[in-house]
C-alpha cells in the first residue's frame, strides 16, 4: 500500500483570519498575507468614511432632544421614537399630512422613470437600427444637456411651462398662450405650478441619460436575431416587441431604477416650480425644517426625516441589487 500523503501544515489563526474566503468565490488569485492586511485596512477606512455621516444622523434621530449634541456621538445613548412620531404626525407647519408628501414623491419618481424609459427605448432603437439624415447631429444634441448643470436648464423650462395656463375670462375659458382674454381673468390652472408640470420638467432631464444608456445596450443585441425573425415572417413591430424589447428588459429595469432613485430625492426642480403646500414632496419638507439659524433647527426631527426619506430607496436598492445584476447577466447571455 502506498504511504499516506503528509498532512498539510495547519496555518495559525491570524493567517487563517486574514485569508478566509468571506465571499464564497472559487475563482481569482490568492494574495499574500501583507496584501490581505492592507486591503482589509483600506476597506475599513472606506467603510468608516461612508458610514460615519449615516451613523451620526441615525444616532441623532433616536434622540429625544431637539438640540444638537456638543460631542460627537456615533452610537445612540437612548432609543426614542419621539422624533419619528412628530415627523409622521405633523411633518410641516402647513396642514399637509405625511401620506400626501409620500404620495407626491412616489408619483413624481415613478412617472418620470416610466415615461423616460417608454420614450427612450423607442428613440434608442431608432438611433441604433435606422440610418437617416442628421442622425449623428441629433445624437450630439441629445448628449449636450448631459454636459450642462441641471439647475442651468430650469430657467427656460420654468418660463416655458409658466406660459401655459387655463384662465377664466368671466364665463368663457382660454388657454394661454394660444388664446387671451380682453378683460380681467382668473387663473384656474398653471402648468408650471403643478405636479404634472414638474414631472414634464424632470422627464426632460431624465431622457438624455436614458436614451444614451439604452442606445448603447441595444447596439450589443445581434442583428442576426432580428433578421431571423423577419425571415420567419415577423413584421417590424413584432421584431421590436418580441425580440428586441424582451432582451432589453434588464437594461430597462436598471434605467428605470436609476431614474426613480435620482428623482426620489430631487429638490431643486420642485422647489423652484411648486408653490402650493399640497404639492410638496418629502425632500422639500426636509428643507423646510432648516431655520434661519442653526440653533433653531429641531435636529432630531431633521435627522428622523432624513432617515425616512432615505429608507425607501435604500431598501429597494438592497432588495433589487442582485436581481438587477443577474438580469443583466442573463440578458447578455441571451443576446
Amino acid at each position: 500500500m502506498a504511504a499516506n500523503p503528509e498532512p498539510a501544515k495547519k496555518k495559525n489563526f491570524i493567517v487563517r483570519f486574514f485569508t478566509m474566503n468571506t465571499s464564497r468565490e472559487v475563482g481569482g488569485r490568492k494574495l499574500p498575507l501583507w496584501r490581505q492586511i492592507m486591503l482589509q485596512l483600506l476597506a475599513l477606512v472606506i467603510a468608516f468614511e461612508v458610514l460615519f455621516p449615516i451613523m451620526y444622523i441615525v444616532t441623532l434621530s433616536f434622540s429625544s432632544k431637539t438640540v444638537r449634541p456638543s460631542t460627537l456621538q456615533l452610537f445612540p445613548k437612548e432609543i426614542s421614537l419621539t422624533a419619528y412620531k412628530e415627523v409622521i404626525n405633523r411633518p410641516t407647519a402647513n396642514p399637509v399630512t405625511f401620506a400626501v408628501l409620500l404620495r407626491n414623491s412616489f408619483l413624481l419618481s415613478f412617472s418620470v422613470g416610466f415615461v423616460a424609459i417608454l420614450v427612450a427605448v423607442l428613440a434608442s432603437y431608432a438611433f441604433s437600427r435606422f440610418k437617416f439624415k442628421l442622425r449623428q447631429v441629433l445624437m450630439v444634441l441629445i448628449f449636450i444637456p448631459l454636459l450642462m448643470p441641471g439647475v442651468g436648464l430650469l430657467t427656460p423650462l420654468f418660463l416655458l411651462l409658466n406660459s401655459f395656463k387655463i384662465i377664466n375670462c368671466g364665463g368663457s375659458y382660454a388657454i394661454t398662450p394660444f388664446m387671451t382674454c380682453s378683460q380681467s381673468a382668473t387663473v384656474l390652472f398653471n402648468l408650471r405650478d403643478s405636479l404634472f408640470g414638474v414631472g414634464i420638467a424632470m422627464t426632460a432631464g431624465a431622457l438624455p441619460f436614458a436614451v444614451w444608456i439604452l442606445k448603447g445596450y441595444i447596439d450589443t443585441i445581434p442583428l442576426e436575431l432580428e433578421e431571423a425573425a423577419k425571415i420567419d415572417g415577423a413584421d417590424a413591430n413584432q421584431v421590436f416587441s418580441k425580440i428586441v424589447l424582451p432582451l432589453a428588459v434588464p437594461q430597462l429595469a436598471v434605467t428605470f431604477f436609476l431614474s426613480f432613485m435620482g428623482y426620489w430625492q430631487e429638490f431643486a426642480t420642485p422647489w423652484l416650480f411648486l408653490t402650493k403646500p399640497q404639492d410638496y414632496t418629502l425632500s422639500m419638507t426636509l428643507y423646510n425644517m432648516v431655520g434661519q439659524y442653526a440653533s433653531s433647527i429641531p435636529w432630531n426631527r431633521f435627522a428622523a426625516m432624513s432617515v425616512i426619506v432615505a429608507t425607501p430607496i435604500a431598501i429597494i436598492y438592497i432588495l433589487l441589487q442582485k436581481q438587477i445584476v443577474s438580469g443583466l447577466t442573463a440578458g447578455g447571455i441571451k443576446g
